[in-house]
């Protein structure tokens, strides 16, 4: 269990941070660049889940469990191995959370129409939030595959965050009110 008492501890004035392990690292270092960007991916969650309005009961509640795992996530990044902390070594992403995904993306993606081409970012304050997530989501994989080509990553994990930013696309087409107010991409529109 986290407990914090002092939010500021002067530990990253020099500009380092510390891993599950312990290990200090610089902050600039590829592994902090994966666990900032799951952050910050967690906070614009946080911000589209505010139109829960249009959104609807379901997905933000499908939102709400994504950002716990975006702090589960978070703390397999900032574990390399197992010789952390007990408490540290349980939150690894693992296949049921990636196989929860599917099902739901699969179960969102049955209310809607098939697309006859692309959809532009847009349409109702959901979904272009909710499309800014989705970018997000796949900077956040660029990180992690680009740290798993230099050092260990879980393979759920990756799993995971590539199979997010597909929630985060069919979710944006839910909040288009189940696709109606997509904005369709037409080639050579403006030649």
């Amino acid at each position: 269990m986290v407990f914090l008492s002092k939010i500021y501890t002067r530990t990253g004035d020099e500009g380092t941070s510390a891993l599950g392990s312990g290990e200090r690292r610089q902050k600039s270092d590829q592994r902090f660049e994966a666990i900032g960007t799951v952050d910050e991916l967690n906070a614009l969650i946080g911000v589209a889940r505010i139109d829960a309005e249009t959104l609807g009961a379901e997905l933000t509640a499908i939102l709400g469990r994504v950002q716990n795992d975006l702090f589960d996530l978070g703390a397999d990044l900032a574990t390399l191995d197992d010789s952390a902390k007990p408490e540290r070594r349980k939150l690894r992403i693992v296949a049921t959370q990636v196989e929860r995904l599917e099902t739901e993306i699969d179960g969102l993606n049955a209310k809607l129409k098939p697309l006859t081409s692309f959809v532009l970012p847009g349409g109702t304050p959901g979904a272009a939030s909710l499309h800014v997530c989705r970018t997000v989501a796949r900077r956040a994989e660029r990180t992690m595959v680009a740290l798993a080509g230099v050092e260990p990553v879980n393979r759920d994990a990756l799993r995971y965050i590539n199979r997010l930013s597909d929630l985060l696309f069919v979710a944006a087409r839910i909040a288009n009110n189940n696709g109606t107010d997509d904005v369709l991409w037409v080639p050579g529109e403006n030649r």
